[in-house]
């Protein structure tokens, strides 16, 4: 039980947080049922902002940082698992209240753990982690709200050469919707088309003056942005069109109009990843594990080790990253 790992810990310094690596110990970790040995994580758009400290994600510090992990359980006080069972966990604070997956062990509630579904490597579900589970979570809301069908309208996808979009992208295309990538980056576009965009949007393009109708052009639309993209999105959504709104990469506000809304029943779907509830967590990991190309998803994804978090965090913050990062842990 002595035995010290590394860890990426989030620690006050003169008031602030600030990341750095530590050796701990088991008897260091939270009091939690479940301990779990972690073989990868990964690099989302929160941990560049934990890890870089450009952004307030802890609210309790020490933290070890990290919103995803991918593991085996090795010891357990809960009947639910058992030592040998393969795990994931996505969301439920970790990083931000509760201690996360940049660390070879792990104390975790019983609860927070998905079991890792046949169809995935550790690798491969840290490679989806939370921007993929998330981008499932806001396909399967669209087809849900009924708007959306296959070979009938434009889907759109903003933020596509992200976590997040990268995977829509995939999971639209192999569901046979005609997807429209928003990117600024040009360099993508092959890597985008690759995963199944059919045309491309530039950025810039939504990101001016808002107007409170424009043209309606989607019938769909899954949004990691937020801000002015995101109202420019609601208004171009045609009449009974919905958009999944998961992320805030561009802002927090919505400079938009209730127009929209009120005359062309367009619905603005917000999806939470970190306290979803387990049946929709189970139905969007079998709709990766369903409808996810793993060509595609190894063609969106680099393998890194953790003593590369600090450079990795700051190129994620910088738009410099493109589909996945997996963390190595183990």
């Amino acid at each position: 039980m002595s035995e010290t790992f590394t860890a990426m810990m989030l620690e006050d310094v003169d008031g602030k947080p600030k990341a750095g690596f530590r050796q701990i110990s088991r008897s260091d970790l939270p009091d939690h049922d479940v301990l779990v040995e972690i073989s990868h994580s990964s690099l989302n758009y929160k941990d560049g902002l934990a890890v870089s400290g450009k952004g307030r994600i802890a609210r309790r510090l020490p933290m070890v940082a990290g919103i995803d992990l991918a593991g085996t359980v090795v010891e357990s006080r809960s009947a639910a698992w058992k030592p040998g069972d393969k795990v994931i966990v996505n969301g439920w604070g970790l990083s931000e209240t509760e201690w996360g997956g940049y660390a070879r062990f792990q104390r975790l509630k019983p609860e927070w753990l998905t079991r890792l579904p046949d169809a995935f490597s550790m690798e491969q579900a840290m490679a989806i982690g939370t921007a993929g589970y998330t981008a499932a979570l806001c396909v399967n809301a669209l087809e849900d709200w009924g708007t959306i069908q296959p070979g009938k309208g434009e889907v759109l996808v903003t933020g596509a050469a992200g976590g997040v979009g990268s995977t829509a992208v995939s999971l639209l295309s192999a569901k046979g919707y005609t997807v429209v990538a928003s990117t600024g980056r040009a360099e993508t576009h092959d890597y985008l088309r690759g995963l199944g965009a059919s045309s491309f949007l530039d950025r810039a393009e939504l990101a001016g003056d808002v107007r409170p109708l424009q043209k309606e052009r989607w019938s769909g639309a899954v949004d990691s942005v937020g801000s002015t993209t995101l109202a420019n999105v609601l208004a171009q959504t045609v009449y009974g069109g919905a958009v999944a709104a998961c992320g805030l990469a561009g802002g927090a506000d919505l400079p938009g109009t209730v127009m929209p809304h009120i005359l062309r029943s367009v619905a603005l779907i917000g999806v939470d990843s970190v306290h979803a509830p387990q049946a929709r967590r189970d139905r969007a990991w079998q709709t990766l594990a369903d409808h996810l190309d793993r060509e595609k998803l190894a063609a969106m994804t680099e393998v890194h080790k953790m003593s590369e978090l600090p450079d990795l965090a700051g190129k994620i913050l910088a738009g410099a990253v493109r589909g996945r990062i997996v963390i190595e842990i183990a």
